[in-house]
């Protein structure tokens, strides 16, 4: 039964013409007006995003997702390719070209740069890209103004003081095996399962963070029950196969001992601006849901490539044994969509790996 917050949401988001929308219990009693509104919005910024992935434009620096509208940042002439887009995309929602300083491309030669000087003492953990072109902000540690002051690079470099993402390292699920489920990787450490994927040949796979295990470790539910072997993984950008023949496109969303589900409707690329979901295990078990209300601040340009979001009430982001987690957004067609899986936290502060990425890494996708 819909919560009368849930039928609000819906209400809001017809009036506004945003989509015909069911809302997911994963979205249930959370603040679900914002992640609906930015459906149209999202329709809006793939339809730029296709043309911009298809190469050849050097000028483009980022898309955000504000309020009420699409900006898409641009250094220079825009284009006549990305000028049509965005007309298609403006059927969609309103869309703003705004000039940028930098292109995204010149931001990340210069992040190149400064990662190449740092080592594993660096008082700069962490290299990331506004999606407005402006410059660069390092995630420091105090102490950091010698290094910072002896960068020699051609864009804007600012620095905030910040503690560094961490690794955040259903209790009994049963075949077939489903997203925000408990997973034992080696007897001893306890993560969750993100998605159910697929490669081209039809194989099939839970995916994870590839922190949580070596490739080989035997993987079983909380009670034993063999998953799978520990596949194919990619240590940079924290991701992991378990092959698996006996997967459905559904993920866990309620409590820690909830058997609530939602159908998993693919997958979707990532926005700054973006409001999103994350249901791993632990904050499962100790919220009664997911952790929701999360806002994408900034792409990561060094050999990680994570996202990181902010839990924009102030609270945990995430907590140990959400590692490899489903992050997602809600689907117009009822159900959610794929955005990434859980592998750091600080605070209310979360880095995750985009699913675009994991698309990329290991050829993977979800049915719809």
């Amino acid at each position: 039964m819909r919560t009368a917050r849930t039928l609000l949401a819906l209400a809001v988001a017809t009036a506004a013409a945003t989509a015909s929308a069911t809302v997911p219990t994963a979205l249930a009693d959370q603040p679900v007006d914002r992640m609906l509104a930015q459906q149209p919005l999202i329709r809006a910024a793939d339809v730029i995003q296709a043309e911009v992935l298809r190469g050849g434009h050097t000028g483009f620096a980022g898309i955000v997702l504000e309020d009420d509208h699409v900006a898409l940042w641009w250094k220079g002439e825009v284009p006549e390719p990305i000028t049509t887009a965005v007309a298609r995309a403006t059927r969609q929602a309103p869309v703003r070209v705004r000039p940028a300083a930098h292109s995204n491309a010149e931001l990340r030669a210069a992040a190149a740069a400064i990662d190449a000087r740092r080592g594993p003492d660096s008082p700069v953990h962490a290299v990331k890209i506004p999606a407005d072109g402006s410059g660069l902000v390092l995630g420091t540690r105090p102490g950091a103004e010698a290094f910072t002051a002896s960068l020699e690079v051609d864009v804007p470099v600012r620095t905030v003081v910040e503690e560094p993402l961490a690794p955040v390292s259903r209790q009994n699920d049963s075949p077939p095996w489903k997203g925000g489920a408990t997973i034992v990787l080696g007897g001893s450490a306890a993560c969750t399962s993100g998605f159910s994927v697929r490669t081209g040949d039809n194989a099939r796979y839970l995916l994870t963070a590839a922190h949580c295990g070596q490739s080989g470790a035997r993987v079983t539910d909380p009670t034993g029950e063999h998953i799978g072997n520990a596949g194919a993984r990619h240590a940079d950008h924290d991701i992991m196969l378990i092959p698996t023949g006996n997967v459905v496109n559904q993920q866990y969303v309620g409590g820690g001992d909830s058997n609530s589900t939602e159908i998993v409707r693919g997958w979707g690329d990532v926005y700054t601006g973006e409001y999103l979901c994350q249901s791993g295990v632990t904050s499962a078990r100790e919220t009664g849901g997911p952790v929701c209300d999360l806002k994408v601040l900034f792409f990561y340009s060094d050999r990680e490539d994570l996202v990181e979001a902010e839990q924009q009430g102030g609270r945990p982001a995430a907590r140990p044994g959400d590692s490899g987690g489903p992050v997602y957004g809600p689907s117009s067609a009822g159900g959610v969509i794929a955005k990434g899986t859980v592998t750091r936290t600080a605070g209310a502060r979360l880095g995750f790996q985009d699913f675009r990425t994991a698309s990329r890494d290991f050829g993977v996708y979800i049915p719809l």
